[in-house]
């Protein structure tokens, strides 16, 4: 595979998104074309051994930061990384680009300037990759793109990410579930009303309607809600994983037993950390463009980076973009009745 990765994306930039590039090269020796200022990902390249490596530099002249607004800087700034490398997508010169930097932008470009939307498609949708207490790994969506849905494109993202469950994630028949203040029918607005009634007239696994503390659980695969919600669960979801754990740092650190303890504990602790660790999913799909996009956090290390692009080949290996194409078509008709 050819896989674009934009250098420029991260808060750190371009120290770990070349190094977690560097990591993915040597992992699965695909192409790896690096996008941003040259000078800077040689300098960052020249720190790593990349002999039989195949690593190339794509020159971009400008820089998207996280502070840009991005209905301004999708036009006023045509030549960043993130344009460059969605237009190697674009002209099939990459399979799929990879960035950690501002969402907005990367949306706005993909959306409006370069890959455009998938045909049929009323929003793209922003995902999230989580993995669950089950051991499973699940995907919530959307969680923050469209604030103010309807029950048409909240339809056509549960089609979306079960698509993406089946291709990339390997989840066999996923189920679909609805994020609302409760199980029963009756609970949830309108939003959550109408979609429901287009979810069970639809061929999906829908499993009905599911509150955030079955998410973790892994009771469903597939979480659909609008962008309001979903970015607030999203969230929540990771600052108190972030949040666990420093209280449990504070508490061992509290006396010499509880010390002791904690070192003997602490190859636990580490199994522990990496099966929720962000890091190791990396990333996760801006689905409903014409083409593979992976948006990763701007903190993302070089573990992080290396796994986005493992997303990226997933996604690319599962053909999604052409799946999501036909899966469309097939509930096209439910919306209309």
């Amino acid at each position: 595979m050819r896989i674009a990765i934009d250098a420029m994306g991260s808060d750190t930039y371009p120290t770990p998104d070349v190094a977690g590039a560097v990591l993915a090269a040597r992992e699965t020796q695909d192409t790896i074309l690096l996008v941003g200022d040259q000078e800077r990902i040689r300098q960052e390249l020249n720190k790593h051994d990349t002999r039989s490596l195949k690593i190339e530099i794509v020159h971009a002249s400008q820089t998207i930061t996280m502070t840009d607004k991005p209905g301004i800087v999708a036009k006023a700034k045509p030549e960043s990384s993130m344009h460059v490398g969605l237009r190697l997508v674009q002209d099939n010169q990459a399979d799929a680009f990879v960035t950690a930097g501002n969402t907005g932008a990367a949306m706005a470009i993909a959306t409006l300037i370069t890959l455009r939307r998938i045909p049929g498609v009323r929003r793209p949708a922003l995902s999230s990759v989580v993995r669950v207490g089950n051991g499973r790994t699940i995907i919530l969506l959307d969680i923050g793109a469209n604030a103010d849905c309807k029950p048409e494109w909240l339809l056509q993202f549960a089609v979306m990410g079960k698509i993406y469950a089946l291709n990339a994630l390997g989840l066999e028949n996923p189920r679909i579930a609805l994020l609302s203040n409760g199980e029963e029918d009756e609970k949830g607005n309108e939003l959550i009303h109408q979609t429901r009634d287009l979810l069970r007239k639809s061929s999906l696994n829908f499993v009905g309607n599911i509150e955030p503390k079955e998410i973790l659980r892994g009771e469903a695969d597939v979480i659909v809600s609008d962008g309001f919600v979903g970015n607030i669960a999203i969230k929540s979801i990771e600052a108190m994983g972030s949040m666990l754990f420093q209280l449990i740092r504070d508490e061992i650190r509290q006396d010499v037993l509880a010390t002791l303890g904690g070192l003997i504990a602490r190859p636990a602790f580490r199994r522990v950390y990496k099966k929720i660790d962000p890091s190791e999913i990396g990333g996760a799909p801006l689905l409903g463009v014409n083409g593979v996009v992976i948006i990763g956090h701007g903190r993302s290390n070089a573990l992080a980076i290396k796994n986005a692009i493992r997303q990226a080949r997933l996604a690319v290996e599962g053909n999604v973009i052409q799946a999501i194409k036909t899966g469309l078509q097939q509930v096209s008709t439910i919306e209309v009745e």
